[in-house]
């Protein structure tokens, strides 16, 4: 026997709408579910109206507008762990999953500081269990004190090209800010800007890893090295993932 609410989501575009309708059915019933069902139908991403997102093995509370993490983003944590370091700095910091997903996976006394322009992005960091979470643009609202002593450097930063906004999911391109995602005319603007400072936070021997796109990835890896620092691309095929690492000579 069909479900009709299933049916119902299916054919508003929903490509996994039993597993759509089981959450949606957990989180509200009634009206209420009429509502949200209503606004997914409308193209409102499922984990704003959900309040949040899994990402690993832990579940982050997502306040409606604030960036959704990939799930393409655990090439970065993985990396980010297998890498290592007592001090980590989450740049563009959203809902805090990256950080704390690397700090999960690392010692439980590493240090996590973490910044993002979007307050309701800092906010949503600060629930999930960020402490020092500031708002800012990039490195501005970060104490001075982690100048020099920062091991992991994670700096998810918009990175899709300006025009090709307009081609991105509706469901990113019209709930999620501007700024979480648009990286300038080449895509690359914020990174430029990251690189540039990276090496007065970096401890020596410190890394930062920042995810990019495949086409970005080598430029990318060329404009590190141009500041000092030592470059790799790391790719995930599966994930559909690359980040680019770069590391600080001792």
């Amino acid at each position: 026997m069909s479900d009709p609410l299933v049916e119902r989501l299916r054919a508003g575009g929903c490509v996994f709408a039993e597993d759509e309708a089981r959450l949606l059915r957990a989180a509200a019933s009634g009206d209420e579910l009429d509502a949200l069902v209503q606004r997914r139908l409308a193209g409102e991403p499922l984990e704003h109206l959900l309040g949040y997102v899994d990402f690993f093995d832990r579940r982050y509370r997502l306040s409606p507008g604030v960036f959704i993490p990939r799930q393409r983003s655990r090439l970065l944590v993985s990396t980010a762990a297998g890498i290592g370091g007592s001090t980590v700095l989450d740049l563009c910091c959203g809902c805090g999953a990256i950080g704390l997903a690397v700090r999960d996976r690392l010692d439980p006394a590493t240090e996590l500081v973490a910044a993002d322009l979007d307050p309701d992005a800092v906010e949503c960091a600060r629930l999930n269990g960020v402490t020092e979470a500031f708002i800012g643009d990039l490195f501005d609202p970060v104490p001075l004190a982690l100048r020099g002593r920062v091991d992991l450097l994670l700096a998810n930063t918009p990175y899709v090209p300006s025009a090709a906004v307009a081609d991105m999911p509706a469901e990113s391109r019209d709930h999620e800010p501007r700024i979480a995602v648009d990286g300038g005319p080449d895509g690359m603007d914020v990174q430029r800007r990251v690189l540039a400072e990276a090496p007065y936070w970096l401890s020596d021997g410190g890394h930062l890893l920042t995810e990019t796109s495949h086409g970005q990835a080598d430029t990318l890896a060329g404009l590190a090295r141009a500041v000092g620092l030592d470059a790799w691309v790391v790719r995930d095929d599966e994930l559909g993932a690359t980040v680019l690492v770069a590391r600080r000579r001792e």
